[in-house]
Formats: structure tokens, C-alpha cells, sequence
């Protein structure tokens, strides 16, 4: 098809030898005319005759999948972060000890492997990757078509961006939530060495037959109203953190940030996605700055919403407030019990945050995506 569609161009520009002639004075080098159509022209014919909506079907679903990939692969890298952190921000009677002493993450981690093994650290992970796929998916799919749909309406970028990443948070929080409380019940669950070990599906029991709720469904939404006020800043800045950060590497610092053009492959990624293309950690800083403002923003929001999640473990009938919880932190430690486990907080957002967005990027390069 490419040989002859250019030979077609070949013969039109040939039969109009004596205007190119005239109009660029040189009658001796039309062939280049025509060389440099059909090399830079004919290559995009493809994509650029593709209707609008099925290019933008393809787009919305190539994000989806390795949104998707991305989240999962963050998520297992800091898995064993996550499972101490949890612990430490339920105050959870046998490692709460650990929380605000020196090295008490690593010591809390080495207590887990030394009475549960590997397996401990990772106690809760499968319903981990259960969630975080979806919600990773949504996320990215959603904040790239938020982005184009506001930049239509919303000339500020910063203010496009903000908002478009507290909408994808708020829409994929909706969708993954039960498996998010699901997955905090395993993680939080420390079971005496030695017994069975604890299956989804015993949970999901439990958590359905707890008496907090008229019907069994909502105990599964358990602190959702505060998880969406916290996704609102958490959301909005990580993406707005990410961008601007993004932007100023491949702008300001670009001669520091962007990768060389000595590689033909990077010119023709550049020439097709008209983005300078960042070096490897410049990609893995900007994320993880992104993900510790994000987590600074809404840290107290997500301390108290796990309290709540697990408030049925303690008592099934009851039904406790975020308001109770929070008067209870501030009596326990006033303004600093809601950033109890920030610094541990820090070192599993930090990773993983730069693996997400490194990861997304990547694959977007690796799929030719914009």
C-alpha cells in the first residue's frame, strides 16, 4: 500500500513539474519534493484517516491496561511498607509499640518475618492487587480523558489538572472501595502462629454479618464519605505535583532532565508524541515528590478512615463516627495522632508513586501513546 500510494503522489507531483519550477525556482530537484512528502506524509496517512472516536476508544482503553499494570506493579514493590503501616495506623495492640521508636518500621517488619515468614509481609497482597488493579485502571484512563475534556472549558492548566485528578481519585475510590476495606481487614488480622490461614472469603462473611448497618452491604463502605474527602487533595495534587514538575524537566531543565536526540529511535518517539522524553530518574523524582505532597495533603484523612475500617473488628455492632475517632486521636495525641505513621507513610508513597508513574510512562512510550 505504502509503494503505491507514493509512486500515485510520484506521478501527480510529476505532472506538476513546471509549477513547483516556477514557484520555488528550481526546476532540478523535484524528486526531493516528492521524497520528503511521501517519507513524512504517507507515514502518518494510517493513523490520521482513523476516525476520531475509535482513536479515542483505543487511547481510553490502552490506558486502562497499563494504568492498570502500573498500580499493581507500585503496589507490590511497597507491599510489606504497606502491611507495617497499617498496623501502625490502627494502632494494632501488638505493634503499636513499634510506631514512633527509632527504626520501629524495620523492627515491626522484622517482627512480622521472624513469627509469620515472607508471607506475613505480604499478608492481604492478593486482595491488594484485586483493588489497586481497578482502581489504578480507572484512575489514568479517566484523568487522561478528564484532561482533554477540561482543557476545552479551563484555560489554567494547574487548575485543569487539579481538578481532573480529584474527579479520577473520587470516581476510582467509588468503584474499588469494598475491595479496599476487604484488603485492610487482612492486613490489619494478625492470627496466632500456626493457624489456618485466613481466607477471603471468612472475611467477607464477617464483615457482611456485623450488626453496624440495617443491611450487611453498607459495612462495606465503612468510612467512604471521609475516603472521598481525602481523595479530593490526595488526587488532585499528586497529578497537579506531576505535571508541573514534568513540565519544568522538559522545559527549564531539559538541557539536564530530557534524554539526548543521538538515538534515532527517541527522535522519530519525540516527532510522534511531541514530548521531550525524560530521563529515567528525573521520571522516578517527579513521582515521588508528587506522591509525598499528595500523602502530606491528605495524610489525617486516611489515618481516620482506617480507624473506622476497622472499628468492626473490634466491636461488629457499633457504629463509630469520624467525629468520635477523631476526638479520640486528639485525646490520645493531639495533633500529632494524625500523622502517626506519616514517616513510614513517606517511605511507601515515595517508591511507590515514582514506580506508578514511571511505569505508566514507559508503557505509554512502549505503545506510542501522547
Amino acid at each position: 500500500m505504502g509503494n503505491s500510494s507514493t509512486e500515485a503522489l510520484r506521478g501527480h507531483l510529476q505532472l506538476n513539474r513546471d509549477t513547483i519550477g516556477v514557484t520555488n525556482g528550481n526546476t532540478a530537484r523535484p524528486e526531493a519534493v516528492i521524497e520528503a512528502v511521501a517519507q513524512t506524509g504517507l507515514s502518518d496517512s494510517a493513523e490520521a484517516q482513523e476516525p476520531p472516536r475509535i482513536k479515542s476508544s483505543r487511547y481510553a482503553a490502552a490506558t486502562l491496561v497499563i494504568g492498570g499494570v502500573a498500580g499493581c506493579t507500585a503496589k507490590t514493590v511497597v507491599a510489606p511498607l504497606d502491611r507495617v503501616k497499617i498496623l501502625f495506623q490502627t494502632h494494632n495492640a501488638r505493634f503499636s509499640k513499634y510506631a514512633g521508636t527509632h527504626f520501629g518500621m524495620i523492627r515491626a517488619g522484622a517482627a512480622i518475618y521472624k513469627e509469620y515468614g515472607v508471607r506475613g509481609l505480604f499478608q492481604g497482597h492478593s486482595m491488594q492487587l484485586a483493588r489497586i488493579f481497578p482502581y489504578a485502571a480507572i484512575k489514568f484512563m479517566t484523568y487522561e480523558q478528564l484532561k482533554r475534556a477540561l482543557g476545552q472549558r479551563i484555560g489554567d492548566k494547574h487548575v485543569r489538572n487539579f481538578l481532573a485528578g480529584s474527579l479520577c481519585g473520587v470516581i476510582s475510590v467509588t468503584v474499588s472501595y469494598p475491595l479496599d476495606m476487604l484488603r485492610v481487614r487482612m492486613a490489619y488480622t494478625t492470627p496466632v502462629a500456626g493457624a489456618p490461614r485466613q481466607r477471603v472469603s471468612s472475611v467477607v462473611r464477617a464483615i457482611y454479618q456485623e450488626k453496624a448497618h440495617r443491611f450487611g452491604v453498607c459495612n462495606f463502605f465503612r468510612g467512604f464519605p471521609l475516603s472521598l474527602m481525602g481523595i479530593v487533595p490526595y488526587g488532585g495534587v499528586s497529578f497537579l505535583t506531576h505535571e508541573h514538575l514534568t513540565a519544568l524537566a522538559r522545559g527549564r531543565f531539559a538541557a539536564v532532565a530530557a534524554r539526548t536526540d543521538g538515538d534515532a529511535v527517541v527522535r522519530e518517539r519525540r516527532r510522534r508524541r511531541r514530548a521531550r522524553e525524560l530521563k529515567a530518574w528525573v521520571e522516578l523524582a517527579a513521582g515521588g515528590a508528587s506522591g509525598a505532597v499528595a500523602q502530606t495533603a491528605s495524610y489525617p484523612f486516611e489515618l481516620v478512615r482506617r480507624r473506622m475500617q476497622i472499628a468492626g473488628a473490634h466491636s461488629p455492632s457499633s457504629r463509630v463516627g469520624a467525629g468520635q475517632i477523631a476526638r479520640e486521636v486528639w485525646r490520645e495525641a493531639g495533633m500529632r495522632g494524625f500523622f502517626v505513621g506519616l514517616t513510614i507513610g513517606y517511605v511507601k508513597v515515595v517508591p511507590m508513586f515514582a514506580v506508578s508513574f514511571y511505569t505508566y510512562e514507559k508503557l505509554k512510550e512502549v505503545f506510542d501513546l501522547e
